[in-house]
């Protein structure tokens, strides 16, 4: 007799750690002929702490529904960015979205997240470790967030720059090394 294999138990695919970051939930009243209508809006990050990160929005009658809406959009939203040794920013970058805008910058080892509010949220789940990001004009969560993918999409490595020129990677970032109270100095060029 032939054994009946559950197909669902013996998957081997491996599963991707995502972090998710509730960002902001929002109460929206909509007036309606019999009164006012409650319902929640919600804004999640979610990353995976290696270069990928994605955001979304959901709205429902419940938080949970709404934080549920959201983080499936987040997870379909994906993107993924090139990062220094895999704790910083390859180079100085700004972004906009409405009136928001932002500048994020490279930080040596040891700085940490300076970052506030929804671009926080952003570089925690990005995987990033040490940046210096500064917002100017809108506060608002939605925009913070969309300025913040603005300057990330933006953002290229010395490898995609070298391919896309059609140069060595050697060729587009020089070393040079010289001796400042000890430290090694690296230029790019």
């Amino acid at each position: 007799m032939a054994q009946a294999v559950d197909r669902r138990n013996n998957k081997t695919e491996k599963k991707e750690e995502l972090i998710e970051k509730l960002v902001h939930v929002n109460r929206v009243a909509k007036t309606v002929k019999g009164g006012r209508t409650m319902s929640f809006a919600a804004v999640v990050v979610v990353g995976d702490k290696k270069g990928r990160v994605g955001y979304g929005s959901g709205k429902a009658t419940e938080v949970p529904d709404a934080i549920t809406k959201a983080t499936n959009e987040a997870k379909r939203n994906m993107i993924r960015v090139p990062l220094r040794e895999g704790r910083t920013l390859h180079h100085d970058i700004s972004g906009r979205y409405g009136a928001g805008r932002v500048t994020l910058r490279t930080a040596p080892a040891g700085t940490g997240v300076i970052a506030g509010g929804a671009m926080r949220a952003v570089f925690e789940a990005l995987g990033v470790q040490d940046v210096v990001a500064k917002s100017v004009g809108s506060n608002n969560p939605y925009n913070m967030i969309k300025a913040t993918f603005d300057a990330l999409e933006g953002i290229n490595s010395p490898r995609m720059v070298a391919a896309k020129r059609g140069k060595k990677v050697g060729d587009i970032v020089s070393r040079r090394e010289s001796s400042m109270n000890g430290k090694v100095v690296v230029e790019e060029v």
